[in-house]
């Protein structure tokens, strides 16, 4: 379980991890059901990828937003990359990363980040950041700069995104498309009614414009977002989120369960079954995404390489049968 008080014992990152949170009350931590079991970190791929990450001096969302897939994941010599520094401006109530004051972006990092990705021989790679409110660009070109660096150390590798909102940030989406990733992914996270206790600093239909302007700049790049549920939402209003996804084309949907950081992060309302996150993929599968992963440990960058593979199969299949009925 993650704590409140950062471990870490560098002194740049001693004291509160979260000090938005540190004056709440605590909520109560409920025991994980038998349904929701992860495998624990110890093999030598695992501890492999922890030396790359370690030697390239990256961070990666694994460890920052404790995902409890990391066991599996760095077995697999799988890491998701997480730019622009351990720092958020934002203060997601669901969220275990840091919050704060972000230090200057590292010209750096791109270099790096494609380094590691070719040492560990990555098929797929998700590139994730923390929001950076107070950069003019939101770090767009940053993220462009990593795909560019990825591309000529890696050119095998398959790149996905998963960026902030760029809210308030004219322009900024416009550069991460150009930079042409393979997916751009962008969660909505929750339900729109959920958002001012959940995701305070975000707009729900402006992240939804967002990932309709992708479709609009590129038709053919995949897009991508995905929701928790286990917040008090309602099974309405999960289905209202898939509907609002495939009205602005989302490609692939993922929906996975909310885990408690602490107790002093937004408090879990229930486990949600195996059996409801079937029914959920059911829905979406008859909603016309072209992929859905719905499971308790869904996460965005969880199988994500398998993901895309099946995501591109999806849409081949698809291209095929409306050419079929052309002629």
């Amino acid at each position: 379980m993650a704590i409140l008080i950062d471990s870490r014992g560098d002194k740049e990152h001693r004291g509160l991890r979260h000090p938005e949170k540190a004056g709440r009350p605590d909520t109560p931590l409920v025991p994980k059901p038998a349904w929701i079991r992860v495998k624990a970190g110890g093999s030598p791929q695992y501890a492999e990828t922890l030396n790359v990450v370690r030697e390239h001096g990256l961070n990666t969302v694994c460890q920052e937003a404790a995902c409890p897939n990391i066991g599996e994941c760095w077995s697999k010599r799988h890491a998701t990359m997480m730019i622009m520094g351990d720092t958020c401006t934002r203060a997601c109530s669901f969220c275990n990363v840091r919050t704060g004051k972000p230090g200057p972006l590292d010209g750096g990092e791109p270099e790096r980040v494609a380094q590691a990705v070719a040492k560990l021989a990555l098929d797929h790679v998700v590139i994730t950041s923390v929001d950076r409110d107070d950069l003019d660009d939101g770090g767009a070109e940053h993220f462009a700069r990593v795909i560019a660096a990825v591309r000529s150390a890696a050119p095998n590798t398959t790149i996905e995104v998963l960026t902030p909102d760029f809210l308030r940030k004219p322009g900024a989406l416009e550069v991460v498309v150009a930079a042409r990733p393979d997916v751009f992914n962008h969660n909505l996270e929750t339900v729109p009614g959920l958002y001012p206790a959940i995701r305070p600093g975000a707009r729900y239909f402006h992240s939804l414009r967002l990932l309709q302007q992708v479709k609009e700049i590129d038709g053919t790049m995949f897009t991508k977002s995905g929701i928790m549920v286990g917040l008090g939402e309602t099974r309405e209003q999960v289905l209202q989120v898939m509907d609002d996804m495939r009205s602005a084309d989302i490609d692939f949907i993922t929906i996975g369960q909310y885990m408690q950081p602490t107790r002093k992060h937004a408090a879990l309302d229930r486990y949600v079954t195996p059996q409801e996150f079937a029914a959920y993929e059911q829905a979406a599968r008859g909603k016309g995404f072209l992929q859905v992963a719905a499971s308790p440990l869904t996460r965005s960058s969880y199988h994500a390489g398998d993901d895309f593979a099946r995501l591109r199969e999806a849409r081949r299949v698809l291209q095929a049968r409306e050419m079929s009925s052309i002629r």
